[in-house]
C-alpha cells in the first residue's frame, strides 16, 4: 500500500492526490455526468486504499433534496406543464420580434428560474432562431446570450440543484460559521445579481457581429438553392399546439409548491419545531421542507393532472437531474475525502491568502465548475472548503454566480444544442475553440453577477 511507503500528508503525497483528482475530473467530463460520478469513485478508491485517507461523507441530504425536486419537475414535464410555459414564452417573443436579443435571454433565464434546470430551454432555441432570421437579426446575438442566460438562471432559482446545495451547505456548517442563510435570503442577493449579468450580456450582444444581409459567409451559403429554400420555408412554433386543462393545473401546482418553499424559508415560525439532542427546540430544516413539499406537489400532479406514470423517468428533466445527482455524489465524496484530511494544512497554507483576497475563492469555484461542468457539483466540492478556510458566508452567497464556469469552453450540452439549432452558422465554435460564441456573454454574466452579488450581500446579509 502506498500509504505505508509515503506519508499521506507529505507534500509529494498531496501533489499526487491533487493530480489524481484533476485527472478524474478531466477524464470524467469526457463521459458525461454519470461518467464523472463513476470515475470520481475511482479517484476516491485510490485516495482511500492507496494513500490511506479516511473516506469523507457523501452529501446524502443534498442528494435527497435534489431527487425530490427532480421527481416533481419531471412529473410536471410529463403532464405537458412545461410545454404550456414554453408556449407562453414563445407568444411573448413573437409579440416583440425586433427585441429578440433582449427578450430571448430574459425568457430562457426565467424558464430556468421557474423550473430549476437549464435543460428545459432546448425547445426555445429553434424558435429564437426562427424569429431572428425573419427579422434579419444575426441569430448568434440572441441565441448565445439565451444559452448562457439559461445557465445563469440556475443561480437565481429556488428549486435548482445548485441553490438547494448552497443552502444545505450553509445550514450543515452553521455550527462552524455561526451563520446560515435561508433560500429566500440567498435569492435576495443571487436573483438580482444573476439578472444584472444576463441583462448586461444581452445589451452587449445587440451589437455583436454583422446583420445577415451584411454577413458574407451567410450570403455565400444562400447561393445554395436547397439551403435558401430551407431558410424560407421554416416555421418552428409551439403556438398551434393545444393543451388539456390538466397541463394548466400542473403548472399551478408547481408554482404553488415554489411559493410554499419560499414562504416557509422566509417565515421560520411557520415550520414545526422539534427538540435536538441537547433539548433545544429547532425548526424543521429547509432540506426536509423542500423534500416534503416537492414530493407532495409531484404526487398532486400525478393524481390530478392525467400524467402517464410510465413515462416520467423518460423525461429530459428526470434524466438530466439524475445525472446531476450522480455527478454530485461521486465528485463531492472524492473532494470531501481529500479536503477533510488536509483541512488543517490548507488553513495554514491558504488561510491568509483567502482572508486577504476572498475573490480567490470565486476563482477556484469558477475553475472547478468548468472542470466538472456542474454548478452544484462545484459548490458541494468547494463551498465547504471556503467556509473552513474562513471565507465569510456572506461572500459565499455573493460569489454564487462564479459557480457557472462552463461557458469557458463550448462543451456543455445546451451550448452544443444551441449551435446545432442555428442553421445560419453564426453561433459557432471558432478555429481556436476558445473563440466561441458563448465566451464573452458568459464572462460578462458571471463577472457582473459576482460584483453585484458581493455588493448586495454586504448590504442585505452583512
Amino acid at each position: 500500500m502506498l500509504s505505508g511507503l509515503l506519508d499521506p500528508t507529505s507534500t509529494l503525497a498531496i501533489v499526487l492526490q491533487v493530480a489524481i483528482i484533476l485527472f478524474c475530473l478531466l477524464l470524467g467530463t469526457r463521459y458525461g455526468g454519470i461518467g464523472l460520478g463513476l470515475i470520481s469513485g475511482l479517484g476516491l478508491m485510490v485516495l482511500v486504499f492507496l494513500f490511506g485517507l479516511a473516506p469523507g461523507e457523501p452529501p446524502v441530504s443534498v442528494m435527497l433534496t435534489i431527487i425530490a425536486v427532480i421527481g416533481c419537475a419531471s412529473t410536471l414535464q410529463q403532464s405537458k406543464g412545461l410545454d404550456v410555459m414554453m408556449q407562453f414564452a414563445e407568444r411573448l417573443l413573437r409579440t416583440k420580434p425586433h427585441l429578440i436579443t433582449i427578450l430571448a435571454p430574459l425568457t430562457t433565464w426565467t424558464l430556468t428560474v421557474l423550473c430549476g434546470t437549464g435543460h428545459v430551454v432546448y425547445t426555445m432555441f429553434p424558435i429564437i432562431e426562427d424569429i431572428a432570421v425573419k427579422k434579419n437579426i444575426r441569430p448568434e446575438r440572441p441565441m448565445a446570450a439565451a444559452s448562457t442566460a439559461a445557465q445563469m438562471g440556475i443561480t437565481a432559482s429556488p428549486v435548482s440543484v445548485a441553490t438547494v446545495s448552497l443552502a444545505s451547505i450553509l445550514a450543515e456548517n452553521a455550527g462552524v460559521i455561526d451563520q446560515a442563510f435561508s433560500i429566500p435570503q440567498i435569492l435576495s442577493v443571487a436573483l438580482p445579481a444573476s439578472l444584472s449579468g444576463v441583462l448586461l450580456a444581452a445589451l452587449w450582444s445587440t451589437r455583436r457581429g454583422k446583420d445577415l444581409d451584411d454577413d458574407p459567409e451567410f450570403q455565400q451559403r444562400l447561393q445554395d438553392p436547397e439551403f435558401a429554400e430551407t431558410m424560407r420555408s421554416s416555421n418552428t412554433s409551439l403556438l398551434s399546439q393545444t393543451f388539456d386543462k390538466s397541463a394548466y393545473r400542473a403548472v399551478a401546482v408547481f408554482f404553488s409548491a415554489i411559493a410554499v418553499v419560499v414562504l416557509l424559508g422566509a417565515v421560520e415560525g411557520l415550520r414545526p419545531s422539534f427538540p435536538t439532542e441537547d433539548g433545544v427546540m429547532k425548526p424543521l430544516s429547509m432540506n426536509l421542507v423542500i423534500q416534503m413539499v416537492m414530493l407532495v406537489a409531484g404526487a398532486i400532479i400525478l393524481l390530478w393532472c392525467e400524467v402517464d406514470k410510465a413515462k416520467i423517468a423518460n423525461t429530459t428533466v428526470f434524466k438530466a437531474g439524475m445525472t446531476a445527482v450522480f455527478s454530485v455524489f461521486g465528485v463531492a465524496w472524492m473532494a470531501d475525502t481529500f479536503f477533510s484530511t488536509h483541512i488543517d494544512a490548507l488553513k495554514d497554507g491558504l488561510g491568509d491568502v483567502v482572508a486577504s483576497a476572498p475573490w480567490t475563492y470565486a476563482l477556484v469555484l469558477l475553475i472547478v465548475s468548468k472542470l466538472v461542468n456542474s454548478q452544484a457539483a462545484a459548490l458541494v466540492a468547494i463551498a465547504p472548503l471556503g467556509l473552513s478556510l474562513g471565507v465569510d458566508p456572506v461572500l459565499i452567497v455573493g460569489f454564487y454566480g462564479a459557480a457557472y464556469g462552463y461557458w469557458i469552453l463550448p462543451t456543455y450540452p445546451s451550448d452544443l444544442a444551441c449551435i446545432g439549432f442555428d442553421r445560419t452558422g453564426t453561433t459557432r465554435i471558432g478555429k481556436f475553440v476558445i473563440n466561441h460564441s458563448f465566451l464573452i456573454p458568459g464572462a460578462i454574466s458571471v463577472a457582473t453577477s459576482c460584483v453585484v452579488g458581493s455588493l448586495l450581500a454586504q448590504l442585505i446579509l452583512g
